[in-house]
């Protein structure tokens, strides 16, 4: 909206805005019937090289990671780039802010984002799920997920010692 030549009516002034002190992209999220910021976030994403933005439009890259992967420098996208070939996933949220600070401080190097994409993310972590009601008579109605997990956890190890235990006296 900003390149729209002759155009005067939407487009900025320096000092006001022409269009009833609104911005372009305000007009442009009123008639689209989206917020003022996804169109921001929108434009974020021409920063993106073609490959990487091809990744968002496919779902394979998240928009939150994709926004703060834009404003690394060409380089350094080339760099994740390499990577999500090399390990064939896209970088988690988490991931993304922590190259672009990295990025900022000028210290984002290849090897630094092969690194960082070698992180396991808390999605990726193999889960192993037990129905509750499976479970429920063992634990107080009151018992938080945590304090489940502990319980489970701390019962299987006392499991492994008995049978450690067995082991050693019927092998004796």
């Amino acid at each position: 909206m900003k390149r729209q030549g002759q155009r005067t009516d939407l487009t900025c002034a320096q000092v006001a805005h022409k269009s009833d002190d609104r911005k372009s992209r305000d007009i442009l999220a009123e008639e689209l019937g989206v917020s003022k910021d996804e169109v921001q976030r929108f434009i974020r994403l021409t920063f993106l090289s073609p490959e990487l933005l091809a990744l968002v439009d496919e779902g394979r890259m998240k928009m939150l990671p994709a926004i703060e992967v834009s404003y690394l420098t060409a380089e350094e996208q080339e760099h994740l780039l390499d990577a999500i070939h090399a390990q064939a996933c896209t970088p988690s949220h988490a991931q993304a802010l922590k190259m672009k600070r990295y990025s900022k401080e000028g210290a984002l190097t290849g090897a630094l984002v092969r690194s960082i994409m070698e992180e396991e993310k808390p999605n990726q972590a193999e889960q192993f799920k037990i129905p509750k009601r499976s479970i429920a008579r063992f634990f107080k109605p009151s018992a938080t997920k945590d304090e489940i997990e502990n319980r489970i956890v701390r019962a299987l190890e006392l499991l492994e010692q008995a049978e450690a235990r067995r082991d050693r006296q019927g092998g004796a």
